[in-house]
């Protein structure tokens, strides 16, 4: 019983130096986050979340945020200035966005963005990148539905 519980101690102890200096942590972030189309490698400057937060903070016409989490999700919270297109609908919603403008998607944790990118890629569009997860975004949350930018 005693070695049970030492090896059960010395796991706590791996695990807990570990997720401390950040190999856990960083493990558990998205594979797919900084995936780009073929033209959207000048999206990886917004990678970072702080960079993102100054581009909602001083838009770009040309460069939009999309959320492709559920609507509820999205009234629940969402980066500011983002767009709603939920994954199960983006298909059907091309005509609304141009394949002009440069994209970063993001959704729960980067799977659906990844998801939805290669919707995109297969439709044509270029320019684009996987932010990841919202977990990613440190600061508060909008729950108004963004108009920026207007068509």
């Amino acid at each position: 019983m005693k070695s049970a519980a030492k090896s059960n101690f010395r796991i706590a102890i791996v695990f807990l130096l570990l997720f401390g200096t950040g190999i856990l942590p960083v493990a558990s972030q998205s594979v797919y986050v900084g995936q780009f189309g073929k033209q959207g490698k000048v999206l990886k400057q917004y990678i970072e979340p702080a960079a993102l937060k100054k581009l909602t903070e001083n838009p770009v016409d040309s460069i939009w945020i999309i959320d492709v989490r559920s609507e509820k999700a999205y009234m629940n919270g969402h980066i500011p200035t983002a767009r709603s297109y939920p994954v199960g609908t983006i298909t059907s919603r091309f005509t609304e966005i141009p394949n002009t403008q440069y994209l970063i998607i993001y959704c729960t944790v980067g799977a659906n963005a990844k998801i939805a990118s290669k919707y995109l890629k297969k439709a044509g569009y270029r320019r684009y990148i996987n932010w990841g997860g919202i977990s990613r975004w440190e600061w508060e949350k909008a729950t108004e539905i963004s108009s920026y930018p207007k068509q």
